[in-house]
Order: structure tokens, then sequence, then C-alpha cells
């Protein structure tokens, strides 16, 4: 069967002498994987179409489990986000949250729209932090895992001190603080935002301004919550960790 159908390109890999492979996540059929013939080739007109980031316009025959590009057409390219090695690193991340968090074929025009307008944020030079998080909430609610951020987990009253706690699914107030000694303390701002990615629509996304400090606190609960209730080791936020160790 031919389908048309936008997409933005998760995975591209070579395959033999002149053939590239690809992950495409689409709008219409959610993530699929295609052969790309001859795509190597210096003049081949699908080179551009295949390359990582890329959002385009794909017409592919499918009739098993991988399908065949016939044609693309380039809708944005995304080049800057391959040329900066920041840039380039946030980008993976958000592929891979994308390619490791969803399903073959499993469509959703609201990820795909998250998708899109996160690469949009970063190739415009919004905080690359901030829209890394925003995508990984969309993610957890999309899968089940949403944290509870109105109230404490646990009584559901509200203090002036709140606490973060990954493993009870959310935030607590300091009277249940004993239940987690592992929750993190953080500030009303940090909160607030945490609030805030819940409802934030990436394409929504502003100029916004964040403490160093506050995005410090932002990444430990967001990176302890993932990694206690998603459980993915990703390989681009292994390479972000590094960066930030080395200050690469």
């Amino acid at each position: 069967m031919l389908h048309r159908v936008e997409g933005i390109v998760l995975r591209s890999m070579d395959y033999g002498e002149g053939n590239k492979i690809i992950t495409l996540y689409t709008r219409e059929m959610g993530k699929v994987s295609v052969m790309a013939r001859g795509a190597k080739k210096v003049k081949s007109r699908l080179g551009a179409v295949t390359q990582l980031f890329t959002f385009g316009e794909y017409v592919f025959y499918k009739s098993g489990q991988m399908g065949t590009l016939n044609n693309g057409e380039l809708l944005k390219s995304f080049n800057k986000l391959r040329e900066d090695l920041y840039k380039s690193a946030y980008s993976a991340y958000l592929v891979e949250l994308i390619d490791r968090m969803s399903s073959e074929e499993d469509a959703s025009a609201y990820l795909f729209e998250q998708l899109k307008a996160g690469l949009e944020a970063i190739d415009e030079d919004k905080d690359m932090a901030i829209v890394a998080h925003l995508l990984e909430m969309k993610l957890l609610g999309s899968a089940g895992y949403s944290p509870e951020l109105e109230a404490c987990v646990s009584c559901g009253s509200i203090t002036p001190r709140m606490l973060f706690s990954a493993r009870l699914g959310g935030v607590i107030c300091s009277s249940c603080s004993y239940k987690d000694q592992q929750a993190i303390a953080m500030s009303d701002a940090t909160w607030k935002l945490l609030r805030l990615f819940k409802r934030l629509d990436l394409r929504r996304l502003g100029a916004i301004d964040v403490k160093q400090s506050t995005k410090d606190e932002l990444k430990s609960c967001m990176r302890t919550y993932m990694d206690t209730h998603v459980g993915i080791r990703f390989k681009s936020r292994s390479f972000l960790e590094q960066m930030e160790k080395y200050d690469i």
C-alpha cells in the first residue's frame, strides 16, 4: 500500500553501499521504518530528506514490516541542529525519547506536534534543557506516569516547602517527608515550573529565563523521576551528562 505522510527522521542508518534505513515519526502512522535506496549517493534526490531531525513529506510503499521510500519533499531541514554540538545533543535526546517511548505505528498527532515544536524551539535558540523537560513531561503523561504535582501525594495537603518524591510519584509535604528519605528539596519556582510543564503546549513556549539553581533542581527532579518510572537508559542523555561533567 502506498502512503503519503508528514514525518520527522528519528534515526538514519547506512545500509549496504548506497542505501539508508530511516525511522520516521509520523503524524498519521506513528513510528515507521523505510528503506531509502540510493540515498547515500551524492546526487540522490533522497539524500536531504533522510538526514537526522529532518521534517518532510514522505511517500513510501509498505506491505510488510519495512517500507520502501519512493519520494520525499523537504519541509524543514533543521541544519543548525546537526551543525552545533549542544543543539545536536539535545535534539538527539528529543528524538530518542520519542523513539524509545513509542511503539511501532502507535500514532499520536499531539506527540508529533510536540516533537516538531521542540526541535523548532531548539532551532530558535530557546532554552534546550527546558525544552527537553517539557517533552519528557508530555511523554510521561502519554505513558500514564504523570507525577502528582498539585498537592501532597500522600496526604493531600499543601505546605510552604514541598519536596519531590520520585518513588511516591509526585510532591510530598514536609510532614510526610519521612516517607521518602530520598525526596528532593525544591524551591517554589521549581514546583511552579513542574506544574507548568504538565499544562504547557510546546507550541506555545515563548522566551523563558530560568535561574541556574532552579534548572539544577528541575534536572534532578525530572531525571530521578524518569529513571524511577521509565527505566530506559537513553544513550543521548548519557552523552549530555558527559558534556555537563566535562563542561564540553
